[in-house]
């Protein structure tokens, strides 16, 4: 197994089991203990764990807005829902949106109010908010499940074949390098689908993570249409950001 690999399968065992010692990591990899512990040197490094004896942690779990199977108790909660509020301002009765999977869509659909609409999301804790508002029709690519999202071929090929006019992609990081990053390779195939699909792409992102950068890039900067951030975002990080060319709106505090 390539190193790539194996620092995507370390990855994803962290955001199922939020701790790994070595020797777990030894078992499941079938490396040594030798390889396991440069491969969390280097994931250190990068900033995305966190050494701890005999093992590992996240190193930003509450930044990156990470889900668990369960539906959590959203950090930066307020961020969201402005930036969700904001997104509603693109949103006509009639339209067909996707809703990439993660808190700040989720928001998003918490806001949707019970009309015309046709929604397109693999998010499971969307579609249960979704699932309650009947006359939106809500389309559910399917697939195997991945913590709280669902993924697979067929899910992407299904979602290749839509006319979805706008896109709400989420992310861990966004940097103007390394664009828009995930954890893990898993979920690339669905995001890029929804990205090559949609009409426009709007990317949703709360302003702790600018500057960072996750394991694998699914999207650089110039492939989204317009991005929506909260108003922390630093004056400085904004107009770098818009000097690059990266049409960004600042949702206000509602």
């Amino acid at each position: 197994m390539n190193p790539i690999l194996r620092h995507e399968k370390i990855m994803e065992a962290l955001l199922t089991n939020k701790e790994v010692t070595v020797i777990e990591l030894s078992e499941i990899l079938k490396v040594t203990g030798k390889t396991i512990r440069e491969d969390l040197t280097k994931l250190e490094e990068q900033g995305l764990i966190r050494r701890v004896h005999g093992g590992a942690v996240l190193a930003q779990a509450d930044q990156f807005g990470i889900l668990p199977s369960k539906e959590p108790i959203t950090k930066h909660l307020d961020m969201k829902k402005s930036i969700a509020v904001a997104a509603m301002q693109q949103i006509l009765p009639g339209d067909i949106i996707a809703l990439d999977g993660g808190s700040t869509t989720l928001e998003i659909a918490r806001q949707l109010p019970n009309q015309q609409y046709t929604i397109i999301t693999n998010d499971v804790h969307i579609i249960s908010e979704l699932s309650k508002k009947d006359k939106i029709n809500l389309v559910v690519p399917g697939g195997y499940r991945v913590r709280n999202m669902l993924t697979g071929p067929e899910a992407v090929a299904y979602v290749k074949l839509l006319n979805i006019q706008k896109a709400f992609i989420s992310a861990t990081g966004i940097h103007l390098e390394h664009g828009l990053s995930v954890y893990t390779g898993e979920l690339i195939d669905i995001k890029r689908a929804l990205i090559d699909t949609a009409r426009e792409t709007i990317a949703v992102i709360d302003h702790h993570k600018f500057g960072q950068t996750a394991l694998r890039t699914f999207a650089q900067l110039h492939e989204i249409h317009s991005l929506i951030t909260d108003n922390g975002l630093p004056e400085a990080v904004l107009s770098e950001y818009r000097r690059a060319g990266i049409p960004i709106e600042l949702s206000g505090n509602h």
